[in-house]
């Protein structure tokens, strides 16, 4: 059996790693900063509690996971949040950027921390343990509205760096997705801004992505094809990332 946790997977681009993995073959542990178990998760899903800003409930996951799976074979760091108020940076409150960091960089931080102590503790398994962390185009992409967001994505991608340099040796091999577009809750609000940018060519591949295309490089993250390039990022973004003439 291979057991999985993916971060803020009630919705969105989380639920689509997550089914993607169930439909792997994993048991996978699905998670909300919300205490309600999502109305369309099949009853037959494991679900918690883990707001990853909360270092109660990052420690009472791994808890759960110790007492119910016995080990951890992938850690997806999903779980994000964009600023409530899209603003430009020089108006931009102490309080908006304390909440994105706390949550999209130092909670990341923190459960790569926990679940890298849990991998190296835990016997050998069937599969290769590995940690995926779930950037973004907006970690190197300025968005003078959205500072605070960039600045923890960016802060990611050291993130994870940092933890494959320090896992390597060890077996576990640390990637990074960063999806770009992508058709989400997130971007809704600015869904024609960006309909609008696509179809002046600001992606090769011009549509928005799904969410199932940021599943999909995860899967792949974690059949082993990829071990010997621990570290790397895979841009899951329609081509954003390449420069052009």
């Amino acid at each position: 059996m291979k057991y999985a946790f993916v971060t803020g997977s009630s919705r969105g681009i989380g639920r689509a790693i997550a089914d993607r993995l169930h439909a792997a073959g994993y048991t996978v542990l699905y998670s909300s900063s919300r205490a309600e178990r999502p109305a369309d998760l099949p009853s037959d899903r494991e679900f918690i509690k883990c707001d990853i800003s909360d270092s109660g409930d990052r420690q009472a996951a791994f808890d759960y996971i110790r007492s119910h799976f016995g080990r951890l074979d992938v850690m997806v760091n999903n779980a994000g949040v964009a600023p409530l108020v899209r603003q430009d940076i020089l108006l931009m409150t102490e309080e908006s950027f304390d909440r994105v960091i706390s949550i999209n960089l130092k909670g990341t931080l923190f459960m790569c921390q926990q679940a890298a102590k849990l991998m190296l503790e835990q016997p050998k398994g069937e599969a290769q343990p590995r940690i995926i962390n779930i950037g973004s185009v907006s970690a190197y992409a300025s968005s003078t509205a959205r500072g605070e967001y960039c600045i923890s994505k960016a802060g990611i991608g050291m993130v994870t760096q940092l933890m494959a340099d320090r896992l390597a040796a060890e077996g576990i091999p640390v990637f990074e997705v960063r999806p770009g577009i992508i058709a989400t809750d997130m971007t809704a609000k600015v869904h024609e801004k960006y309909d609008k940018m696509i179809k002046d060519g600001l992606l090769p591949i011009p549509r928005f992505g799904e969410p199932d295309d940021v599943a999909k490089m995860v899967e792949a993250c974690c059949t082993g094809l990829m071990d010997y390039a621990a570290g790397q990022v895979l841009n899951a973004d329609g081509g954003f990332s390449l420069r052009r003439l």
